[in-house]
């Protein structure tokens, strides 16, 4: 399959792609304001620092996707840059890569935690996997190269927060219910001591999502109840404790339409010495997105959000002043060699399966299947904005009988359209209905074909996808093709996007090519 561009058209006005397409909250922050959510895409259980180069930078999950644990950076708490991965690839065992039958949907990395530390120049990364080992990844710079240095056997630092205190100690807060202080070895790369400091008070449901800090002597922990909405601050004056609690928040307005209860998050020191929480509002089905507000510090020394009468504030003032970075919507040709940060394989690739150069990527098909999530080798990206539109040029010259390959809206509840080839025959298809058991994730069904047109008088088209992802708006996908990249046809009807939260991650482009009879096919996209 050959696929040239790949187009990324957002922002609520027509599907079509422009280039000079901004940002809802573009124009206010002209002003020296921001708007809510700061970034309009799947970024959840975020851990967000000051670096040495006084940018902040941000560690978010990404569960099953590979490269894992993606790296964003800002200048200024607002516009924010993909820097990339600190998990190069999900080794950790062989259902991440989809053989043998086996998947890791919903695994990979999730609420971990990332730090620079002055002494030795580096930048570590630690996050438990599979509910059972720890693991610390180290690169020289934020972009890499990263690399798994130590795997703490036995050891889930369940939503964990570490922190490199003045003398250089490390310490790692986490749990879930009960919640323990780790103390690492000097290399950081074992543990040398390890304590529970407190447990969920009477009438709180589980604690979770733990970060660590310390402000003029004094430690905190941040954590938070989802269950209950809600969100504590701890302090003590030394790591062990005694540690004291009290409410950060509970039960506040998302400033998202349709948003759930801000949950988890980060406590931020800007260079000028104000503070901001960074938590995340649940919005299927975009996902979990950043949201920023300021906090204040009471007498008591316990911060406090300032929130508008239980509501997380839509606009605040801007925390420093705006820099711009690369827009998050445009065109990609693919050039070079190696795929930007924005993409990222469903579980790890076959690398022998695919080719970048001569400004297009080609994917051959990698699994034999009719069975989508189980296919290797399919590259997704992220939604962007309320009204996402995603659109790739594809050559199917090289498919073989029996080869899929085509643009899903990509989920625990998939759609998608595509060239079925059969029987000599080039059959773009509309099909709906793909599903997965949430409590095991195994494929419930792989779809019905409900709308075809022959297109074997061709061997390129244009296929594009058009999504309102509004967490308050109709939750649907609709699906178009054209011959010449300019004059585009609905095929089908409208798909319904699912809102569950048991998958965690929000919906995203799926580009795929998968074999139903034999392996050999290819399709280019430019």
């Amino acid at each position: 399959m050959r696929f040239t561009t790949f187009l990324l058209a957002l922002q609520g006005v027509a599907f079509a792609y422009s280039s000079q397409a901004l940002e809802p909250k573009a124009l206010s922050r002209a002003s020296g304001t921001f708007t809510n959510p700061v970034l309009y895409e799947d970024f959840a259980d975020n851990d967000v620092f000051l670096g040495p180069d006084n940018k902040f930078y941000f560690s978010a999950s990404n569960m099953h996707y590979s490269p894992g644990a993606p790296i964003l950076r800002s200048s200024d708490l607002v516009n924010w840059e993909f820097v990339g991965h600190s998990v190069p690839s999900l080794s950790w065992s062989t259902k991440y890569n989809m053989t043998g039958g086996e998947t890791a949907y919903r695994a990979g990395t999730w609420a971990s935690t990332m730090r620079y530390r002055k002494s030795n120049g580096l930048w570590y990364w630690i996050g438990c996997i599979d509910f059972w080992n720890s693991y610390v990844y180290t690169a020289p710079d934020a972009a890499g190269p990263w690399t798994q240095r130590a795997s703490l056997n036995g050891n889930c630092y369940y939503d964990c927060g570490l922190h490199i205190d003045d003398d250089d100690t490390m310490y790692v807060v986490h749990g879930n219910t009960q919640i323990s202080m780790s103390q690492l070895a000097p290399d950081g790369f074992s543990e040398v001591k390890s304590q529970q400091i407190f447990v969920t008070p009477p009438g709180v449901s589980g604690l979770e999502g733990n970060r660590l800090y310390k402000r003029n002597g004094t430690y905190y922990v941040l954590d938070d109840a989802p269950s209950d909405g809600a969100t504590y601050i701890w302090k003590a004056s030394s790591p062990w404790g005694p540690w004291t609690s009290k409410l950060l928040q509970k039960g506040v307005t998302s400033p998202v339409p349709g948003g759930g209860v801000p949950d988890q998050g980060s406590l931020i020191q800007t260079p000028t010495g104000d503070w901001y929480f960074m938590s995340f509002t649940w919005a299927y089905p975009s996902g979990r997105m950043p949201i920023l507000a300021p906090i204040t510090w009471g007498s008591n020394d316990f911060p406090i959000l300032s929130s508008i009468n239980g509501t997380w504030g839509t606009t605040y003032p801007s925390p420093l002043p705006i820099i711009s970075t690369p827009s998050w919507t445009g065109t990609e040709n693919f050039h070079g060699f190696s795929l930007s940060p924005q993409w990222e394989w469903n579980h790890n690739p076959d690398t022998t399966k695919f080719a970048l150069g001569n400004n297009s990527l080609v994917l051959s098909t990698a699994t034999i299947t009719s069975d989508l999530y189980k296919a290797r080798n399919t590259l997704t990206h992220r939604i962007h904005g309320p009204l996402p539109v995603g659109t790739i040029a594809l050559d199917y010259t090289s498919m073989l009988d029996g080869d899929r390959a085509g643009l899903a809206a990509f989920r625990d509840h998939s759609s998608y359209i595509g060239i079925h080839f059969l029987n000599n025959t080039y059959i773009l298809s509309f099909v709906n209905g793909m599903a997965q058991n949430s409590s095991d994730w195994s494929t419930l069904s792989t779809g019905t074909t409900l709308a075809t047109v022959d297109v074997s008088d061709k061997r390129k088209l244009w296929l594009r996808v058009s999504l309102d992802a509004r967490a308050s708006g109709s939750k649907e996908a609709k699906y178009f093709w054209s011959a010449d990249g300019v004059g585009f046809k609905q095929l089908g009807g409208a798909a319904t996007l699912n809102t569950d939260w048991q998958y965690f991650m929000g919906y995203r482009f799926g580009i795929f090519n998968f074999a139903t009879k034999g392996l050999g096919g290819q399709c280019e996209g430019y």
